[in-house]
């Protein structure tokens, strides 16, 4: 007998028949024994580690790729055994941040490795017989750049490595569905992947009217009952659409009260932002391509990163019907735009001309990702798209540093050098973008001042002059330093290294 790559065994059957002689009843008559399947664990037993029989996860999911790829209509049925694999949990493990806080099961990574192999051998059973159940999601609160608080939910780690599991198994699928313009929280794409979209769209294309839109609590708006359609139009495997419905139900966990809800997604988890993206394609991604191709009169662009987009346009009557049309749209999936950030505005090639010309001053900017887009110039005075770091988003992280150095300030100068240089690292690698040198180096210099004033307090003899801090900021904060290239020229590497792969 030949069995499949991978595959379990139930027994192995004679192909003898009984022997029967003449006269004898088959209850009588002696039979070939067969070879009984072995006992013991069956998910063990399935995930076996003999050679030849390993789950492969470089090529367990090609063919759903493949598939994916040439069948857009196509459904997915055998999915939930790539879950359940003990290698992809295993993978999931290891992918987590070993640092993130517990949910509410009180693990840590460090604490759930322990007993790891016993750990995911018994998730990875519960799953398979579909036993498995999320906990709630314990409810946190961080600052956000307008004064506010976003709520985050912090999920128990045995969820993080199933969702993970999970959402590896389903981008095979919805990468090849979602459009080009979509960029949030996808393999292989970033944050400056549409910041530079939206750059070289405005610097290239006939763009003289900018739509700059937010989609009002987005995440606390989903409807569940149109996400599981959306899920049920790929995946036909009835046991991972029960697991999405299961985490959606599982409630979040704020002081002690547990909350659920028949709409919204918690944000935090590694499965939210896959929901979200798949909500957002049907929803909006496809009706804006089908829109741009049927009634706009002229050019359109359109980037889009989880629920923030621009949309760029030749004409103002396309901008002006765009927005009304796409509010009806959104609406009709329980989603509305935000009031105070959504706002269309001439922006473009021509607008400082134009605003010259009518005497209203510069054009008006917009901010997307933190960065606020100007109409500027190149050095030879042609048109460009001016990125600096938006003052709000500057002035909320000085702030944090600042609270944070009041609690640090009778620690060591080397603990506190080493977290001021990971702060300006980080600040530097994001908005270390062509153009916004002098935005950077503003930070850099405030961090100084900050860093500053915090010893000078702790010092009552203030022996501190700034002749030594210049030599401690030198030899702790690393200049700052433009980091990313061109938009144009990355843009045209991502785009030349994927025809190279098609």
């Amino acid at each position: 007998m030949s069995h499949g790559r991978g595959k379990s065994d139930c027994c192995v059957v004679p192909e003898k028949p009984p022997n029967k002689v003449e006269g004898e009843t088959p209850a009588t008559a002696e039979a070939v024994e067969g070879r009984r399947q072995a006992t013991g664990n069956a998910v063990a037993a399935r995930m076996s580690r003999r050679p030849g029989r390993e789950y492969d996860m470089g090529t367990a999911l090609d063919g759903i790729r493949q598939t994916a790829k040439g069948r857009p209509g196509a459904k997915f049925s055998p999915l939930m055994q790539h879950i359940y694999a003990v290698e992809r949990l295993r993978g999931a493990y290891f992918a987590l941040e070993h640092k993130a806080g517990a949910g509410v099961d009180g693990q840590t990574w460090q604490s759930y490795g322990e007993d790891l192999e016993a750990r995911l051998l018994d998730i990875s059973e519960r799953l398979a017989r579909g036993v498995y159940r999320p906990q709630s999601v314990r409810r946190v609160y961080i600052d956000k750049a307008d004064g506010s608080k976003r709520s985050l939910g912090v999920p128990a780690l045995e969820d993080k490595l199933v969702w993970r599991a999970t959402v590896e198994v389903l981008n095979a699928i919805y990468e090849h569905d979602f459009v080009g313009f979509s960029y949030g929280f996808r393999p292989g794409k970033s944050a400056h992947n549409a910041l530079d979209a939206v750059s070289v769209g405005v610097e290239h294309r006939k763009v003289n009217w900018i739509l700059d839109a937010d989609i009002s609590e987005f995440y606390d708006t989903i409807d569940h009952d149109w996400l599981v359609k959306f899920i049920e139009y790929r995946v036909a495997d009835t046991r991972v659409v029960r697991l999405i419905k299961k985490w959606l139900h599982a409630g979040v966990l704020e002081e002690g009260r547990l909350t659920r809800s028949e709409i919204g997604t918690v944000q935090g988890g590694s499965i939210s932002p896959l929901l979200s993206n798949v909500y957002l394609h049907y929803a909006f991604d496809l009706w804006v391509r089908q829109w741009r191709a049927r009634h706009g009169e002229g050019e359109v662009i359109v980037v889009q990163y989880a629920d923030d987009w621009v949309a760029g346009f030749q004409h103002l009557r396309d901008a002006g019907r765009f927005q009304r049309e796409v509010t009806g749209r959104l609406a009709h999936f329980g989603l509305k735009l935000h009031e105070g950030k959504t706002r269309l505005i001439e922006f473009g090639r021509f607008a400082r001309k134009n605003c010259s010309r009518r005497g209203v001053g510069r054009p008006q900017t917009f901010d997307f990702l933190g960065f606020t887009h100007c109409c500027g110039k190149t050095r030879k005075g042609g048109f460009a798209v001016l990125r600096l770091t938006s003052a709000k988003r500057m002035r909320a992280k000085l702030q944090a540093v600042k609270e944070e150095l009041s609690r640090r300030m009778h620690r060591t100068i080397a603990e506190q050098g080493r977290y001021l240089r990971a702060v300006v690292n980080g600040h530097t690698r994001y908005f270390g973008v062509p153009r916004n040198g002098t935005r950077i180096g503003q930070f850099r210099r405030y961090v100084v001042r900050l860093w500053y004033r915090t010893l000078r307090r702790r010092d009552q003899t203030r022996r501190l002059n700034w002749a030594r801090m210049t030599r401690l900021a030198a030899h702790w904060l690393p200049l700052a330093h433009i980091c990313h290239p061109y938009p144009s020229q990355r843009l045209s590497v991502t785009t030349q290294r994927r025809s190279h792969m098609r």
